[in-house]
């Protein structure tokens, strides 16, 4: 099944839709989700990266992240593809939204407008193998470590995200 994204502008304003593949070939502004579970021991639920993946294979990132379809407003696609990837469902939150430019491969480029949501659950997942090789629970400031001596087994998105999500989490917990 082909996927499309929405194209926009720095505004999130749509523009235009695309081939999903084709705005990561030609490195253009789309519109994207990331969600972030916590339980209820302030732990955030990681996923790596299934290895049949296009991109970012066996890299661990946030709990699950994807695109909208056109016309889908972005906390239903959250709610979707956290049941997707990780077989879950729980109350979401918008947090914040941020653009980022990763060059993944010569061919490819992340450019996204990405919507950011937060939830709390101590469900456990049960990931769709074609998405997810593995999950785990850790607290953010093991993942900082970790990023820091090993960066190169994570995605470049979370990398860019990780101190803004300590920050509003902060916010929220203190």
């Amino acid at each position: 099944m082909t996927e499309y994204v929405s194209l926009v502008d720095e505004q999130d304003n749509e523009i235009g839709v695309m081939e999903k593949m084709q705005a990561h070939q030609e490195a253009l502004l789309h519109r994207a989700i990331s969600v972030f579970i916590f339980n209820d021991k302030k732990e955030l639920l990681l996923q790596q990266r299934a290895a049949e993946k296009y991109h970012s294979p066996l890299l661990w990132t946030n709990t699950c992240c994807s695109h909208p379809r056109p016309g889908e407003v972005v906390l239903d696609a959250a709610k979707r593809r956290l049941k997707e990837e990780m077989n879950m469902a729980c109350n979401l939150t918008y947090e914040f939204s941020f653009t980022y430019k990763a060059v993944l491969t010569e061919e490819l480029t992340e450019h996204e407008f990405d919507h950011v949501f937060f939830g709390e659950s101590n469900q456990l997942p049960v990931p769709n193998p074609a998405e997810v090789a593995d999950w785990k629970y850790m607290p953010l400031t093991e993942i900082e470590t970790d990023m820091e001596n090993n960066p190169g087994v994570y995605t470049s998105w979370f990398k860019l995200m990780l101190d803004k999500i300590k920050s509003v989490r902060n916010d929220h917990t203190d």
